[in-house]
Parts: structure tokens; sequence; C-alpha cells
């Protein structure tokens, strides 16, 4: 076993040690934090049972502790720690390998696997719970709008005309989508753990920043067809953000999702945009 990758592992729990302990910090649930904690000193004493092998001592990446920190505030625990435990997808080898010549790290092994699936499969984050919410603004917004703006596009072919009545119906489509949320959620009483305004907020807040992406390139450059373009490319990033976080959070498949999304969401803009055009030949519309 090269010896670097024993320590490039020892450098990896101290400073696991470090993000786990960070994190728990700003879970809001006891349950959480008892869990988070627990998980650290798990990492500590893996640590302590790399430095007995090295004789070394180091220090952990302080860079990384930010960074996981800064995405578990930002995007929720269940992100942070799925994407980190993603990152560390080698480490069964690793383990088979080591435990030839020392078969105690069997034992981390398992300790891994436990923190891994149980602990971090139980923890409860606030902004998974409203994902629904979420996905409902914004598939909302994506297939809505891409078709809107392409028809828009052809019909009228003047980017200050789309994109002003892009923005006043997106504002209004996303103070339809927060009422309707919230009424939604006032029926669902047995889920306890849903607040209806935090939802409407969600699914509001959702369509009108997707919208708002949607339409920016019609207004900061004259040529439709270009910001045409522009918007539809903004539509697959914007999915590709979205699915990838909640395929990490959730952890389910990618790229299912995504095609599905993808698809839906550019065979409606292309259906649109032929209806504009037909639109624009039947009406004789010129602007």
């Amino acid at each position: 076993m090269n010896k670097k990758r024993i320590e490039q592992q020892q450098q990896n729990e101290i400073t696991e040690y470090h993000i786990y302990r960070n994190l728990a910090g700003y879970t809001h649930t006891e349950e959480n934090r008892k869990i988070l904690l627990a998980i650290a000193e798990e990492e500590l004493s893996h640590y302590a049972f790399w430095a007995k092998i090295t004789g070394k001592e180091f220090s952990p990446k302080k860079w990384k502790i930010s960074f996981y920190t800064w995405l578990g505030r930002i995007l929720g625990l269940s992100f942070a720690l799925r994407l980190m435990e993603k990152g560390e997808a080698d480490a069964s080898q690793f383990y088979r390998e080591i435990s030839k010549e020392y078969p105690a790290a069997l034992e981390l092994e398992q300790d891994e696997l436990e923190h891994e699936t149980k602990l971090i499969g139980i923890l409860k984050d606030h902004r998974l719970i409203y994902a629904g919410a979420m996905v409902l603004g914004l598939n909302d917004a994506l297939v809505e709008f891409t078709g809107t703006l392409a028809g828009l596009t052809f019909a009228f072919a003047n980017n200050l005309i789309v994109g002003t009545t892009g923005l006043v119906m997106g504002v209004a489509a996303s103070l339809s989508m927060a009422a309707s949320g919230y009424l939604s959620n006032m029926e669902e009483e047995e889920i306890k753990e849903v607040n209806p305004v935090t939802a409407a907020i969600y699914t509001g807040g959702a369509y009108i920043a997707t919208v708002a992406l949607l339409v920016l390139p019609y207004l900061l450059q004259d040529d439709p067809y270009v910001a045409l373009v522009l918007m539809l490319i903004s539509t697959v990033g914007i999915i590709a953000l979205y699915t990838f976080y909640i395929s990490v959070a959730k952890n389910i498949s990618f790229w299912k999702r995504f095609t599905q999304m993808a698809f839906i969401s550019l065979s409606v803009a292309i259906i649109s945009f032929g209806i504009g055009v037909v639109i624009k030949r039947v009406f004789g519309i010129e602007v």
C-alpha cells in the first residue's frame, strides 16, 4: 500500500472531523447535532488510528472545511454530506487493500458505512421538505416560459417586447403559483412539517427566479434568435443544476431526471415556436 495514500486518508479524517463539527453547529435539531458530533468523534478516532501507523501529524485542509461548511449552510446538510461522501467513493477499495496489512482497518470501514448510510439517511433537512414546492415552481416556469418565449420570439421578433411581456407574465404567474402553493398546503393538514407560507415562498420564488434567468437574454442584446438560443441554453443549465442538487441530496439518478425534464421543456419550446410561426403567417404580424 502506498504510504502517501495512507497519509492522505489520515488527513481526510481530521478534515472531516472539523467539517462534521462545524455542520453540527448549524443544524436546527438536537437529534441531528448529536448524529454529526458522533460522526465527528469517529473520524477523530480514525485519524488517531492512522497516526499510529504513519507516525505523523497532519493539519486539516482548511479550504475543504470552509467549502463544505458553506455548502451545508446554503444548500442544506443532506446535500453537503452526500456530496462529501461521493468524493470519497474509492474508500472501500482503499480499506480492502489496507486490511491485508492492517486487519483492524476493516472496523474503520464498518464505521464509515454506518455513518454514510444510516446516520446521514435520517438527517432531516427543511430544504428537502420543501423541495416539492421548488419543483412545482421551477418545472412550471421552465415548461411554460420556454414555450411562451419561443412562441413570442417568432411572432414578434422584437426583444424588448418579448422580454417585457415575459417579465410581466412571469411576475403575475409567480404570484398565482405562490397562492396555489399556499392553498394546496393548507389542505394537507396532516403534513405537519410543511408551513403553507414557507411552501408558497419556495414555489413563487423558484418560479420568478427561473423566469428572470430565461428572460435575461432578451434584455441584454438585440438579436431575437440569439436570445432564443441563449434562453434554451439557460433552460438546460437550470435543469442540470437543479437536477444535480436533487440527485445528490436525495441520492437518486441524475441522468434519468435530467433527460425527462430537458425533453419536456425543449419539446414544449419547439411546439410553441412552431405555433408562433403559424400565428405570424396567418395574422401577418409585423413589429
